[in-house]
């Protein structure tokens, strides 16, 4: 029964990045159409590789351990669901300015509704929390751990402050 939900939720995770991807994808076009700078485009190919590393590295690391449930596997469950409600609140917020890569269109206000209003990087807590509570609901601490560490350093010393200086460009 584990091994099922191992692979289930690796799969429905992978299918989910597929078709945001592919409204990435959508929502670039459209930009670009409309005169948008891309932000960042040196330190992507990164973020692609640590997501796609972690969703090998998590069911990898799960089946190594036995595969087990986690003793608190309710809990990293129902965080990452509570992650994934807050994502497509993020993605509804934004609507076709939603994007993987950092992305200005000139003139275009900042979106300051949804989680915009509470939160600078709403999508980054989701990233965060999702990169640690989806190994973790099968022991997958060193995944977990791993991928939260290089998510936090990508996001803090790289993708974050590439983002606000994208973010004052629109002042």
């Amino acid at each position: 029964m584990v091994t099922t939900f191992v692979w289930v939720l690796a799969l429905l995770v992978a299918l989910q990045r597929v078709m945001e991807l592919r409204l990435a994808r959508r929502n670039y076009a459209l930009a670009i159409k409309a005169g948008a700078r891309e932000f960042g485009a040196a330190h992507y190919p990164a973020v692609v590789f640590l997501h796609t590393a972690w969703l090998v590295a998590w069911p990898f690391e799960a089946f190594l351990r036995g595969p087990n449930l986690d003793r608190l596997w309710w809990l990293w469950l129902g965080l990452f669901l509570l992650a994934q409600a807050l994502r497509y609140w993020v993605i509804l917020a934004l609507g076709t300015n939603w994007n993987t890569r950092i992305l200005v269109i000139p003139g275009a206000g900042r979106v300051s509704r949804g989680p915009y209003r509470l939160l600078n990087h709403p999508n980054y807590v989701v990233v965060a929390i999702e990169l640690f509570t989806a190994p973790m609901i099968f022991g997958a601490w060193v995944t977990a751990l791993v991928a939260t560490a290089a998510n936090g350093c990508l996001l803090l010393f790289v993708r974050i402050p590439v983002e606000n200086k994208a973010l004052r460009s629109l002042r």
